[in-house]
């Protein structure tokens, strides 16, 4: 049976209040802190976190909810998050909710019946409704890479837009103006960013969208693979591809592979967060990067300021840049 408070104070014979005190952070006599530590370890009593967080109103543990664990983005970030909230003595409950919205609101439900102090979440919904009783609630909430138009959050995002014209604007220096673009739907706030700064670089350059260049669908490997058959097959098909997201990147790169397509002789490509692959796929692939640690260190270090009240003001927003990793993939046009 698991050792009590009361144990220790039978074994040291010192008072309930004076033990309590000690386990709770507080100042007690050398000689009086000897015995009890000495108890604790005799009788290996552990301290029931769950216990003093009902009582102090706070449980150390923040909710992260996310759309799809597999997601490379989001598995390198949360892992990151989990670290430096580690390191503030705070556990991590992680739920995912499958890029399925009625599953999104069960899971912050089940995070509010577990009493989180914070929730930290990369949202699939495309409306704010499923937080409402977080934050009827007053927990804090942290966004990563979504934002709501009803409501504001605190939020971590990288600029998107930015981001593709960036791509399609390396294509186009290299001499490419047939671009093909692989993306997700309307209901991904990344996709949707992600296309409109596809679609800014080529009227900026006066290049002519071609909606038959441009694939929809999930952020999927399986989408990836389908779309980029389906552009290298067609008449007048592209020369360069903009893939817009890691798994839609792999899914390309295999299948490039099946058809034996060559790249960069026959297809120009540039990728989006596939920093393994760039270093394992020969000739090196073009990659728009993510910062994914300074994204994971400001939504856990803005959560950590919500919970120990330094930040107390309105809504947060942390904006943050891409990067460009070059690489040989991309064929220089005359």
């Amino acid at each position: 049976m698991a050792a009590t408070i009361r144990d220790i104070t039978k074994m040291t014979g010192l008072s309930l209040a004076t033990v309590s005190k000690y386990l709770n952070g507080g100042n007690v006599l050398p000689q009086n802190r000897a015995l009890i530590e000495n108890a604790i370890e005799e009788l290996q009593y552990e301290v029931n976190e769950v216990a003093r967080g009902l009582a102090k109103n706070c449980t150390k543990t923040v909710g992260v909810l996310i759309h799809n664990l597999d997601n490379i983005f989001a598995g390198s970030v949360i892992a990151n998050i989990e670290d430096i909230l580690r390191q503030h003595d705070y556990g991590t409950i992680v739920c995912d909710c499958r890029g399925d919205i009625e599953l999104e609101e069960q899971e912050i439900k089940f995070l509010l019946s577990k009493r989180v102090d914070g929730i930290i979440t990369i949202p699939t919904s495309g409306n704010s409704f499923y937080l409402n009783n977080a934050v009827i609630r007053e927990v804090p909430i942290v966004l990563i890479d979504r934002t709501f138009e009803d409501r504001n959050f605190d939020c971590v995002i990288v600029d998107n837009i930015e981001a593709s014209v960036q791509a399609v604007t390396t294509l186009i220096n290299k001499g490419h103006s047939k671009i093909g673009i692989i993306c997700g739907d309307d209901n991904e706030y990344t996709a949707r960013k992600r296309l409109a700064g596809y679609y800014k670089s080529l009227e900026a350059n006066n290049i002519k969208i071609e909606l038959n260049y441009v694939k929809r669908g999930s952020l999927t490997v399986e989408h990836g693979y389908h779309a980029t058959k389906e552009l290298l097959t067609v008449s007048n098909r592209p020369t360069a591809l903009y893939l817009s997201n890691y798994e839609i990147t792999l899914g390309a790169i295999i299948a490039i592979n099946e058809l034996g397509v060559n790249f960069p002789e026959d297809i120009s490509i540039i990728g989006f967060d596939n920093l393994m692959l760039s270093k394992i796929v020969k000739p090196t692939l073009w990659t728009i990067v993510q910062p994914m640690e300074e994204i994971a260190a400001s939504a856990a270090n803005l959560m950590l300021k919500r919970l120990n009240k330094s930040e107390t003001g309105e809504a947060v927003r942390v904006n943050l840049s891409t990067g460009l990793l070059t690489g040989e993939s991309i064929k220089q046009l005359s």
